[in-house]
């Protein structure tokens, strides 16, 4: 059985609509990993089409701190239900945020501990696990500074994470692709 799945997919791919489709189970957590900005109004628009698109016997729990997403996983017992995690793009954004790592001369070291944390958390992860993140290796590269400090971060990390994957998904334009078979080579 598929264990742990990485759905990964550009901006508006259907990555997240794909993920939540992957765990039929009635009883699902799922981890909400963007922050909320009160003068935001479009970015709160969109959190509520989220929710809105979940069933209602659907837990969900807010980890937008960086320790709080590894505290839910390294938590989990085999006879938990399952975990969906939307989205790792947001949840590195406020790592790098934390870490005041956007101009490259933050705590960049922090961002690689709270990475490697994440990734030894999701393979130790005892219940069946969905995560959700973009894919920003496919796009033209950023004129700024930290928009590459980004993209190099999340592409690493995505990376890493597909090594503990059972199973890996890339979705484009509402299309889901196997990159990874469940119990396929690594």
């Amino acid at each position: 059985m598929t264990r742990r799945t990485l759905v990964l997919g550009g901006a508006r791919s259907g990555k997240s609509a794909h993920a939540e489709g992957l765990l039929t189970d009635d009883v699902v957590t799922y981890v909400a990993t963007g922050r909320r900005y009160a003068d935001d109004a479009d970015w709160e628009q969109r959190i509520a089409r989220h929710v809105a698109r979940r069933p209602t016997t659907w837990t969900t729990v807010e980890a937008s701190v960086a320790g709080d997403l590894t505290a839910v996983l390294t938590a989990t017992l085999g006879t938990d239900p399952p975990i969906l995690v939307d989205d790792l793009a947001t949840w590195l954004t406020g790592v790098m945020d934390d870490a005041g790592a956007w101009d490259g001369t933050g705590d960049l070291g922090r961002v690689e501990d709270e990475c490697a944390a994440l990734v030894r958390a999701v393979g130790g992860t005892r219940t069946r696990l969905v995560l959700v993140s973009a894919e920003v290796g496919l796009g033209v590269v950023p004129g700024t500074r930290s928009g590459r400090l980004f993209r190099d971060h999340l592409g690493s990390l995505n990376a890493r994470l597909a090594e503990v994957c059972d199973e890996v998904l890339l979705v484009v334009a509402g299309i889901p692709l196997r990159l990874r078979e469940a119990g396929g080579s690594r």
